[in-house]
């Protein structure tokens, strides 16, 4: 938490379901760089998009992560 901020846990790797889907029509993208701004690669078409982390945070709707032992 950063001046009253509480960031999301996303972590490279993980899967993003957004609320709103890409033109492809997939609603599912990886997390391929984490900052100040999110790179994400489309699961369905493999288009990379950079978005701030603002703004990608309030269209998460659910993280999958995989589980390492």
């Amino acid at each position: 938490m950063r001046n009253g901020v509480k960031r999301m846990d996303v972590r490279l790797g993980d899967v993003l379901v957004m609320k709103k889907k890409h033109p492809c029509g997939s609603d599912r993208f990886r997390v391929t760089r984490v900052g100040m701004d999110f790179k994400l690669l489309c699961t369905g078409c493999g288009h990379e998009i950079m978005i701030a982390r603002k703004k990608a945070e309030k269209s998460i709707k659910k993280i999958e992560r995989e589980i390492k032992e």
